[in-house]
């Protein structure tokens, strides 16, 4: 796959990849995180970590990967969406991705296929794929595929996985960036304007991106499902998306087929 990506650069003019990694007091995941990244046998892209201001050992960690973490940004910030921002904006790549610091990704080849099916199809404004809920054993929780996701989907609750959705940062320089004042869902309601007000270009590409820990902000209890449903909807009205409260909780039943596949 690599070579592959080496031949195509020898005609197409090159194009970069910014991994953004976002964490607080994560000295628990944040390692495995970063070998995740380091791990891929695509090697010429950007990753940036924008750290809280961690008081446990978060910054001894990201201090012994260091060199190979090419701008690392601890301070105060206003919610991860704020330091999710703060990551775009200091990147320098051409295509944005977001890889929380519970998650991994599933193969080593995930950045070269991505950035492949930008460079065979350069029209792209994003893609996205596939993500594998595990618990904290790194069992098998849900399997999301997002084989039959469209933007129409949006107004029942269902959305493409946000750690597998990557797009091209002119994208955020034209239609913004993440709503600050969102709480928990700012990544849905961003999925909305580019998807929906927007009607940007995208692709899927069938391939699990991401094993993503149970427990984060939006699967961490009942009550973050009720959050983060008021805030769907929320996102939906501000952008003339119709929906309502019925067809956003209807989602779970389709989640069912997940845990049966």
């Amino acid at each position: 796959m690599e070579r592959l990506c080496i031949l195509i650069y020898t005609f197409i003019e090159v194009i970069k990849i910014s991994i953004i990694t976002v964490c607080f007091n994560s000295e628990k995941t944040i390692e495995e995180t970063i070998l995740s990244v380091i791990s891929q046998d695509l090697k010429d892209f950007e990753y940036i970590v924008i750290d809280g201001q961690s008081t446990d050992n978060t910054i001894s960690i990201l201090d012994k990967y260091s060199k190979h973490i090419d701008l690392i940004i601890s301070e105060k910030d206003c919610g991860i969406y704020d330091a999710i921002n703060k990551g775009i904006q200091n990147s320098k790549g051409d295509i944005i991705g977001i890889l929380n610091s519970d998650d991994i990704f599933s193969s080593q080849n995930v950045l070269s296929e991505i950035l492949n099916t930008f460079l065979l199809k350069p029209q792209l404004d994003a893609v996205f794929g596939d993500i594998k809920f595990v618990n904290k054993q790194g069992q098998l929780h849900r399997y999301y595929s997002s084989l039959n996701w469209n933007p129409k989907k949006l107004e029942w609750g269902i959305m493409p996985p946000h750690p597998t959705f990557y797009c091209k940062r002119e994208l955020f320089e034209k239609f913004g960036y993440y709503r600050k004042d969102f709480k928990i869902a700012a990544d849905y309601e961003l999925l909305i304007r580019f998807f929906h007000v927007n009607k940007i270009s995208f692709e899927y590409i069938p391939l699990i991106f991401v094993q993503m820990r149970l427990g984060g902000i939006s699967t961490k209890n009942i009550f973050s499902k009720f959050k983060i449903n008021k805030e769907v909807l929320y996102a939906c009205r501000l952008n003339n998306l119709s929906s309502n409260i019925f067809k956003i909780y209807s989602k779970y039943f389709f989640k069912i087929f997940e845990f049966i596949n």
